[in-house]
């Protein structure tokens, strides 16, 4: 190994350490907690070598989302490739939706609440998140119905998703009737 594919190799991994101390400072304690300083002590460099990576939080938040936006493609793809037929491949991706929401809520805020400086649904926008459309969309667009853009009812699938991730999360809705409201999505939506 050359000494510039070593110190490449280093670099990948500070910038993965960093991410990760990110997210799990994020995940133990909120976004308020991510300072350049806190991870800079935690990970035990000095802040310009943060900034020698990331030119601030912002640019983490957008790692981080980066990150999550391919874990939560894996988790979509995952869930609805046992799955039998339409109904049940829409109502396992809401499920796995749900459920990647709930457990991961520092990194849902890096991908959908918080600014990751990341384009969305533009040309420019990061391939993670192209693909995380895109393994909604795999389920979803065999069931838009007749004369409705794929595309777009995945948009609002994926927008009732959020609203009753996002709710739920804040207390705004009971949980004991969280898998009905799964059911209601898919029966009132989804076109099988």
């Amino acid at each position: 190994m050359s000494v510039q594919e070593r110190k490449e190799r280093e670099r990948a991994g500070r910038e993965r350490l960093i991410v990760a101390t990110a997210r799990e400072l994020a995940e133990q304690q909120g976004w308020d907690a991510v300072t350049t300083r806190r991870l800079a002590e935690r990970i035990e460099y000095s802040q310009p070598v943060l900034y020698s990576h990331f030119r601030g939080k912002r640019e983490i938040i957008g790692a981080v989302a980066l990150e999550g936006a391919a874990e939560m493609a894996a988790a979509l793809r995952g869930a609805t490739a046992a799955a039998d037929g339409p109904r049940a491949r829409v109502t396992a991706l809401a499920r796995a939706y749900l459920d990647f929401a709930e457990g991961n809520p520092a990194v849902y805020d890096a991908m959908f609440r918080l600014d990751g400086g990341l384009a969305f649904a533009r040309e420019d926008t990061p391939e993670p998140l192209k693909d995380a459309f895109a393994a909604l969309l795999e389920s979803l667009g065999e069931v838009a119905g007749d004369g409705i853009h794929p595309g777009l009812f995945t948009e609002v699938f994926w927008a009732a998703l959020h609203g009753l991730a996002t709710l739920t999360r804040a207390g705004r809705l009971p949980p004991e009737d969280a898998e009905r409201r799964v059911e209601l999505l898919v029966d009132r939506l989804a076109v099988m």
